[in-house]
């Protein structure tokens, strides 16, 4: 089995819903996204993905977020809680889809909100 990893970034503000200290305020992180692609079998050139495509597509779906308020960009008041946690896993899925035309598969998202602390989701 391989894994190819790849980064990108973005800043965004948040507040967190039904939560009682600072974070239930507006404010705002330069995020790191760390998106893994599995495979198990390579390519006739020895490539797993290339990481232009996989990198690209994360650049992608990240610039949704980018410059923005993400309850938001989430769905407001009524949508997701804009966790690291959940945000690990809406961009997973979004990343899912994008993909999907590849023989792998994505393993693996973690998303850190400040460095040192990070929240990962995997199927």
């Amino acid at each position: 089995m391989y894994e190819i990893t790849t980064e990108s970034h973005f800043s965004a503000a948040h507040r967190l819903r039904d939560y009682s200290g600072p974070c239930e305020n507006i404010h705002g992180h330069n995020w790191l996204v760390r998106a893994t692609y599995r495979c198990s079998e390579l390519q006739k050139n020895g490539i797993g993905i290339d990481f232009k495509i996989l990198k690209g597509k994360l650049k992608d779906i990240l610039e949704e977020f980018d410059h923005k308020d993400l309850n938001l960009v989430l769905g407001g008041e009524d949508g997701l809680n804009p966790s690291s946690e959940n945000l690990a896993r809406y961009i997973f899925e979004k990343l899912e889809k994008a993909l999907v035309d590849h023989s792998g598969s994505v393993a693996r998202v973690e998303v850190h909100e400040t460095p040192g602390n990070l929240a990962a989701y995997f199927k």
